[in-house]
């Protein structure tokens, strides 16, 4: 499902959370970044990142995402459903508009400066969700 399309989908279901994966490939994650969005129009919400080798499979990790959720009050999530970019953040790691000099595979496919991509995620209900196998 498009990140495009989840508008209809997710009305009412504020406070939202989106869980974006990254990597130093399209197959290995390596960061988890969560944002709390806590109401129609407002990206004021906190922002948890972990990350490491094998942080999607982690119990560790699981168990502190739960957490985190929960204590902001999530109703649904949109999840990526694989990894969106490499884990350097543009504009802190390398400038706005470049490719990152770290990580050759998303050369020209990331951040501002790379073509216009549709996002593949889903939307979950945090029960829905919290019910997934890591």
């Amino acid at each position: 499902m498009a990140m495009h399309h989840m508008k209809r989908q997710t009305l009412n279901r504020f406070p939202l959370a989106t869980i974006a994966y990254y990597g130093a490939d399209d197959r290995t994650t390596t960061k988890i970044a969560v944002c709390v969005i806590p109401a129609p129009g407002r990206n004021d919400g906190p922002l948890k990142r972990w990350a490491g080798a094998g942080v999607r499979n982690d119990p560790y990790v699981r168990t502190e995402l739960n957490v985190f959720l929960q204590a902001h009050g999530v109703k649904a999530v949109a999840v990526s459903q694989g990894n969106m970019g490499c884990i350097h953040e543009e504009g802190l790691d390398f400038p706005v508009g470049g490719d990152c000099p770290f990580c050759p595979f998303w050369k020209g496919k990331q951040g501002s400066g790379g073509p216009a991509r549709e996002i593949i995620g889903t939307v979950l209900t945090l029960k829905e969700f919290l019910a997934q196998a890591p």
